[in-house]
């Protein structure tokens, strides 16, 4: 199985800026050996199933909970069976269908 989590989390009571908090997410989703992207909004992992997926963006929860009075949470989920890989499949599907597309 293969599943593709995009999430965006982040305080919302910390300013304009929150990369220092973001950062700490992203700290931990390397450490988990999980493939990621990060992405201009959010970050996209992909895990074996969907308890591993959701551990991630409960281990980013707790990061950021005593940091903040207010969180606030995006998600998005594909999952599908099927061989793992589709975090770059995808992207190369629909190049190989017009060309190179920015990353």
């Amino acid at each position: 199985m293969s599943v593709l989590l995009n999430f965006a989390m982040f305080p919302t009571d910390k300013g304009a800026s929150v990369s220092a908090y973001v950062g700490k997410v992203i700290e931990m989703i390397r450490e988990s050996g999980v493939s990621y992207r990060l992405n201009p909004m959010g970050t996209t992992i992909e895990t074996k199933d969907m308890s591993e997926a959701l551990e991630i963006v409960n281990k980013a929860y707790e990061i950021l909970e005593p940091h903040a009075d207010r969180i606030y949470s995006t998600i998005n989920i594909d999952a599908r069976k099927g061989d793992p890989g589709r975090l770059e499949g995808k992207i190369e599907s629909v190049e190989r269908k017009i060309g190179k597309v920015n990353k």
